[in-house]
């Protein structure tokens, strides 16, 4: 069943914070997903408060947009009261939260008790990979299935054609790319001590590996090609930005881009680019044709090389990096509008990364493509000429050759 002839795809995009929310917001995503300071498995990146989910979801639902409160963790017995505590909370606080994304059982029953009325995802950490198992979740009450990671497309196809059509499914379709089942990992447990499902993950999939025996300690021996040692399990990037018609067609209600723990810079140029592919789909799906330029933006914020992972086929060596486990980083992130005058052409910046007078910028906003220009005045908040800006988050102000507004962003190339 093509999903063409239904309602548009939604594009739903990561929320760390505040910032980041109303970043994604603003760049063009149907809906975000956050965490709040407990249960969810991003344990690192900034999270809400129950004060900051009442103003996110406020600020999301006054432009149209939905707000998916990601509750992912997988709980232990000690948790259960806590998260009993946790939902009581939320709906004291009368936060009209969209949706729950949930993966434990157990949870699942607390929030059905707690907030009948819950609208409930279920999240990709339940490792959803055939029909029975969505029709399942589906009689127990849940509204979208976030498939797992591990499904080719055609599989998803299959998943949309033998469940009820009330029932959603939603995948990743950019960021990060975990080596274990739909990051089902205990690797971080066992060497770390940080348990990778309750939002604590060391990431040591990313470490360097090699190879010794017992009674030749010292001696390394070659896994693949590094005479050293190898990143055996460092995957690739997932990007789908050049199979848009066919993300579509598989019947996804939902696409999805990792990254809550990413900057703002990320979240605005990632939404952005997906958010102009999937317009352009729709505006005429006959004669849609990817453009190059909408990767060359993905590639000016931090990543590693790019795999379509488990879409088309299997992955294999080619979709692992045995080299290192570095981000690629070409551009940096150096200022956010804050404010515009349009009469002096001058635009109020928070600094990000350190400025020079005379550098090269690209100055870029929600529904505008980048341009470039010389920073020739730069002055601090009170108006005195600087050569450079080089204290973090420092208000400083720059002249624009094209109008700006707030929420726009600055970036430069690194020297190379």
């Amino acid at each position: 069943m093509s999903n063409k002839n239904f309602k548009k795809i939604e594009l739903l995009a990561p929320a760390g914070d505040i910032e980041k929310l109303i970043t994604a917001v603003d760049y063009g995503a149907d809906a975000v997903y956050f965490g709040g300071e407990d249960f969810s498995l991003r344990a690192s990146a900034g999270n809400f408060s129950i004060e900051e989910m009442k103003k996110g979801v406020d600020h999301t639902h006054e432009r149209g947009r939905k707000c998916y409160l990601t509750v992912n963790a997988f709980s232990h017995n000690e948790d259960i009261k806590p998260i009993e505590n946790y939902f009581s909370e939320i709906k004291k606080s009368d936060i009209d939260m969209d949706a729950f994304i949930v993966s434990d059982p157990g949870v699942i029953e607390i929030l059905k008790k707690i907030i009948p009325d819950a609208v409930i995802h279920l999240s990709t950490q339940a490792n959803t990979t055939n029909y029975n198992a969505a029709g399942f979740w589906h009689r127990a009450g849940i509204k979208r299935a976030v498939v797992a990671r591990e499904l080719a497309l055609k599989e998803i196809k299959e998943i949309r054609e033998n469940i009820p059509a009330d029932m959603e499914l939603e995948a990743f379709v950019h960021g990060a790319m975990c080596i274990s089942y739909s990051g089902r990992c205990l690797l971080s447990n066992f060497m770390a001590g940080r348990d990778a499902n309750r939002g604590m993950c060391a990431h040591p999939c990313r470490w360097k590996y090699s190879l010794t025996e017992e009674e030749r300690p010292g001696e390394y021996y070659p896994v693949e090609e590094d005479k050293r040692g190898t990143y055996i399990m460092n995957s690739k990037d997932l990007c789908m930005i050049e199979h848009i018609p066919e993300l579509i067609d598989s019947g996804l209600d939902s696409i999805k881009i990792e990254g809550r723990m990413k900057s703002i810079f990320y979240t605005a140029v990632v939404t952005s680019v997906y958010r102009k592919a999937i317009d352009a789909y729709y505006k005429d799906p006959e004669n849609y044709r990817y453009d190059p330029a909408w990767m060359t933006e993905l590639e000016k914020v931090s990543h590693r090389e790019f795999t379509t992972g488990f879409y088309f086929s299997k992955p294999g060596s080619s979709d692992q990096n045995y080299k290192t486990s570095s981000y690629i980083r070409e551009y940096s992130f150096t200022g956010l509008v804050k404010e515009y005058d349009a009469d002096t052409k001058m635009a109020l910046v928070e600094q990000r990364n350190k400025m020079c007078r005379g550098e090269e910028i690209e100055i870029f906003g929600p529904e505008t493509d980048f341009f470039k220009q010389k920073l020739e005045v730069l002055l601090d908040e009170w108006g005195d000429s600087l050569d450079s800006a080089p204290h973090p988050q420092q208000l400083i102000k720059i002249k624009t050759e094209q109008p700006v507004s707030a929420g726009f962003i600055i970036r430069k190339r690194k020297e190379q």
